[in-house]
């Protein structure tokens, strides 16, 4: 085989003393010493296996050590060729799977999936001392009676404080501010295997007049007791026991 650092593709030997130029698959590098390769367009899975096998060889006596595909779901047909050269699963989106593939016999050190998803609950408080709670339709509490905070997961991206100020809105249609972290937990098995961690932030309301969320909250309330009173500092332990276990 000969080939390049810079090759489209490298020409392979064949019976009868013929030779073929196999196309290599488009790569660019990682800061780690691997490469990606991000598919595009159509691409039949004789044409696929050809190129990644060329492309493996021409990797390997580069000195490259990890390889990433990111297949789109428009190529979903060229999975199981890529697991039958020996990439893995790594992670999917809606829109592609991310197959990986160590070419070195030593350890592989490529990075895990993310390993973690990150919640919050809001301890909404006005000027009376009085906290916002809901009860929701959907989940573990669904018909129990329980007031809780408003909770929820981040979005991709997504700010813890601006995580808890579009829950809150969301589920309440109260408008708020950030103040501060108040609490947070770590807990492990939680979703489908991955970790979890839940931030339970303070919020000051700027708007008063409730809008329950129809499609997930039950009823959504401000009780009249200041959480200076014992039923409400009852009430408090509870609401936060609730959302720091769930």
């Amino acid at each position: 085989m000969s080939s390049s650092a810079n090759s489209s593709s490298v020409v392979l030997p064949m019976s009868n003393d013929q030779r073929e130029e196999v196309g290599l698959l488009d790569a660019v590098d990682d800061v780690h010493g691997g490469v990606i390769v991000e598919l595009k367009g159509s691409m039949d899975c004789k044409t696929f296996v050809s190129s990644l096998r060329a492309s493996l060889s021409h990797w390997r006596q580069q000195g490259i050590r990890g390889v990433w595909i990111k297949l789109p779901i428009e190529l979903s047909h060229l999975v199981q060729p890529a697991v039958q050269e020996g990439f893995c699963y790594h992670h999917a989106e809606p829109t592609y799977l991310m197959l990986v593939y160590w070419i070195p016999a030593s350890e592989n050190t490529l990075p895990i999936n993310a390993t973690h998803r990150v919640g919050i609950g809001a301890f909404v408080m006005n000027e009376k001392r009085e906290v916002l709670v809901v009860q929701e339709k959907c989940g573990i509490l669904r018909g129990s009676g329980i007031w809780k905070f408003p909770t929820g997961v981040l979005e991709q991206g997504e700010d813890i404080f601006a995580g808890a100020i579009r829950e809150v809105k969301e589920e309440t249609g109260i408008d708020t501010d950030f103040l501060e972290v108040l609490a947070f937990r770590q807990n492990h098995g939680a979703f489908f295997g991955k970790s979890d961690l839940f931030f339970v932030c303070m919020l000051r309301p700027r708007s008063s007049e409730i809008h329950k969320q129809e499609s997930e909250i039950e009823a959504a309330a401000v009780p009249t007791n200041s959480i200076h009173g014992c039923r409400s500092k009852n009430l408090q332990h509870s609401l936060l026991s609730k959302n720091m276990n769930s």
